[in-house]
């Protein structure tokens, strides 16, 4: 009787290959031609074949004058044979996919003025028809709560706008930050508002609006736009009267519309085309730019490295990725 530890001894010795000799020899029903479709040679073979059947203890092959056949054993063992090949090739190819960045999970992040930006939607757009088969999760947040989730590994990626956060985050030794693009900030106006329609074509000065009544979102959702806004007026001579804080800067453009106020908003927001809002750009004395980050962890492999590669040939090639807004008006 053969023992239990004597059958285990045997299957650690069964490699993939002889599962391959054998289901060759099988298809071709001769030893010869098996071992000149596998590469190798014909007595090599056979001393393969044999050893496989000692250690499965039965023959697999009845010897024929002119080839081989299989036995009730064989036939058996050949049809999981072909299974276990089918499952390893499997296993081999969704390793590959995997480390190309076809499959897997990811959680991208971004903060609620990056979401409308066009280099973000193509990237995740492209991304998605690319790796159809990839989990990708998205959530927003403020660029300090995106980078602590960052940090903390329950986030990937993400697109965020950092001024004095960039400096806490370079201290943060498994975060990378790269500047992906920058964007040109625009006023928002109602518009039944005198510069909705008078001279729509002129540019803003941001002097001109010391009396004005301003609509802002809520600095933590926002701190490097909210504080850019705030120091750009006072450079200009005064301090912005505030009439209202929202929640999400799309809750500003909506409060815009209402007539409560103007506000200031990264370029792309305009693509948004909120009826009864009017865009107008400023002067160059008083430009204000609104750069775009991608943060993410350094140990990127698989599908993260895809996603960083994607959003970097985005970036190479978004001289001209979006129009400026009618400066008249926003309305379709």
């Amino acid at each position: 009787m053969v023992s239990a530890h004597s059958i285990s001894q045997r299957y650690r010795m069964l490699e993939l290959r002889h599962f391959r000799y054998a289901v060759a020899v099988a298809e071709e029903g001769h030893v010869t031609r098996a071992a000149a479709r596998l590469g190798i040679q014909q007595p090599p073979l056979s001393q393969q074949i044999k050893a496989l059947e000692e250690m499965i203890g039965a023959p697999l092959f009845r010897r024929l004058p002119r080839g081989v056949e299989l036995t009730d054993a064989g036939r058996a063992f050949i049809d999981r044979a072909r299974q276990v090949l089918a499952d390893a090739d499997g296993a081999m190819e969704a390793a590959r996919r995997a480390a190309r960045g076809e499959t897997g999970a990811l959680a991208i992040g971004f903060t609620s003025s990056a979401a409308f930006h066009p280099l973000v939607t193509s990237v995740m757009r492209g991304f998605r028809l690319s790796a159809p088969d990839l989990s990708l999760r998205l959530e927003e947040g403020s660029t300090t709560e995106l980078t602590a989730e960052l940090a903390a590994g329950r986030l990937d990626a993400a697109f965020i706008r950092a001024g004095s956060e960039r400096a806490a985050i370079d201290r943060m030794d498994e975060l990378v930050i790269e500047q992906v693009d920058e964007e040109e900030m625009l006023l928002a106006v109602p518009d039944h508002h005198p510069l909705s329609a008078s001279r729509a074509a002129e540019r803003i000065d941001l002097a001109d609006l010391a009396n004005e009544t301003f609509i802002l979102y809520r600095r933590p959702s926002s701190q490097f736009l909210y504080d850019q806004i705030i120091a750009a007026c006072r450079a200009a001579g005064f301090s912005p009267r505030i009439a209202q804080e929202a929640p999400k800067m799309v809750s500003t453009l909506s409060f815009v519309a209402a007539g409560l106020g103007m506000s200031v908003v990264p370029e792309s927001m305009a693509r948004l085309e909120t009826s009864g809002v009017t865009y107008r750009r400023f002067t160059q004395s008083g430009r204000l730019v609104a750069p775009l980050y991608l943060a993410f962890r350094k140990d990127s492999g698989g599908a993260l490295q895809r996603f960083i590669e994607a959003a970097r040939q985005s970036a190479r090639s978004a001289t001209n990725v979006h129009s400026p807004p009618q400066a008249a008006s926003a309305r379709p």
